[in-house]
């Protein structure tokens, strides 16, 4: 006995979300209140049981959309209003008439109460392109699918700071502080009981003791309770930093707004501008740093600011913390003076990272008298030409976790 032939599908081969989608704007604009939930309900349905006809097509958008009874009639006005008095709906790929120059088969559907009747204002049927084998092109079916790309974010990160525009610097700054979850933490000096610590709770052990007759039964451990290392961030904003200045101010922000860090601006004298960018507004925080850094565009002292900084009352916050310096090494001051600075800066840190915006081009080497000098003394010269390696450099702050 033949078997029997399958029943034919309605919309087969069509993308499924796109017509969802369009079906609930029409719903939407006719004032029916339907959300993201019902609309991936709707898709979901339409994937478990494909419609075979115009009533199962009906009743599984309404099931699926249609939360209140008041909402029916609205509900059945348009979907009258969209499937009368239009072309068959395809049931195989090759009902599908040919493609248009928006690379989608719409439907025409009649206006009603003033709605506008213009050409394409139906719901796509936008067909899935078809399985061919390797090397056949007999299948295409002049489908053109969109080209995927990255994000705009994701591709202005990898663009030069000097190639961003502010709007552009601002909302990837927004990004990296997105991207700052993890923090560098230290041993604190309060502990909590963990049956994994190396330490035995004496206290615990001793009151669990009480109740077994001072017999040491239980042995209750503690570890150390991490707390959040200090990060403590220099940012050069002389002239041979201009183009970097902006971008580094938001990484500053960054770590201002996220974490308790100090952030510094130098170029002939130091500036603190903790306060400043913790602004709640990114714009008034940037002016604000703008406005207390008066110094900025000039000549460059890294090994003065860096000795200043240690000798105020904020190199207390050095102790134990982690150093970034964001600076090309250009620095006017000798590179003896460079050399006791750092001297003094690596044994007070916990780690020093450098930043380099040059460290990434090829055949980098760091010939200039001040970044040779310092470079001993760094755990790591890392690149920061864009804000991609900007992201990249706070992953390397969880080298400085607890472990």
């Amino acid at each position: 006995m033949p078997a029997a032939e399958p029943a034919p599908v309605l919309l087969r081969g069509t993308d499924r979300a796109a017509f969802a989608v369009a079906f609930v704007a029409r719903l939407r604009r006719a004032g029916l209140r339907v959300g993201i939930t019902e609309t991936d309900d709707l898709v979901r349905a339409l994937a478990a049981s494909p419609p075979t006809s115009r009533t199962v097509l009906y009743w599984t958008a309404r099931v699926s959309l249609v939360r209140r009874h008041d909402d029916l009639a609205v509900f059945d006005r348009v979907f009258t209003t969209v499937f009368d008095d239009t072309p068959p709906l395809p049931l195989s790929r090759s009902a599908v008439p040919p493609r248009n120059r928006d690379n989608a088969v719409h439907v025409a559907v009649p206006g009603t109460g003033g709605e506008a009747t213009a050409g394409g204002d139906g719901l796509p049927w936008a067909t899935l392109p078809a399985v061919v084998a390797a090397g056949d092109e007999s299948g295409d079916d002049g489908l053109d699918l969109p080209e995927l790309r990255p994000s705009t974010l994701a591709a202005l990160a990898a663009v030069p700071f000097e190639d961003l525009d502010p709007p552009q610097t601002e909302a990837l700054g927004a990004a990296l502080r997105a991207a700052l979850t993890d923090w560098p933490q230290r041993r604190g000096r309060r502990h909590r009981a963990d049956p994994a610590g190396r330490r035995v709770a004496l206290r615990a052990t001793i009151a669990r003791a009480r109740r077994t007759g001072w017999e040491a039964i239980t042995v209750v451990r503690e570890r150390p309770v991490p707390r959040p290392r200090r990060v403590v961030m220099l940012c050069d904003v002389s002239e041979s930093m201009r183009a970097q200045a902006a971008a580094y101010l938001q990484l500053m922000r960054a770590f201002a707004t996220v974490a308790d860090a100090e952030v510094f601006a130098f170029a002939t004298r130091l500036t603190r501008l903790t306060v400043q960018l913790r602004h709640t507004s990114p714009r008034e925080a940037v002016d604000q740093a703008g406005t207390a850094v008066d110094d900025r565009f000039g000549g460059t002292r890294i090994a003065s600011n860096l000795a200043a900084l240690l000798d105020s009352h904020h190199g207390e916050a050095v102790r134990g913390g982690v150093v970034i310096i964001a600076s090309d090494g250009w620095d006017s001051d000798p590179p003896e003076a460079m050399t006791t600075a750092m001297t003094r800066l690596r044994r007070r840190a916990h780690r020093i990272l450098w930043l380099n915006p040059r460290a990434g081009a090829a055949g980098f080497t760091p010939r200039v008298g001040g970044m040779a000098a310092a470079l001993p003394f760094c755990d790591r010269l890392l690149p920061a030409a864009t804000f991609a390696d900007l992201t990249e450099a706070l992953h390397h702050l969880h080298e400085s976790r607890l472990r």
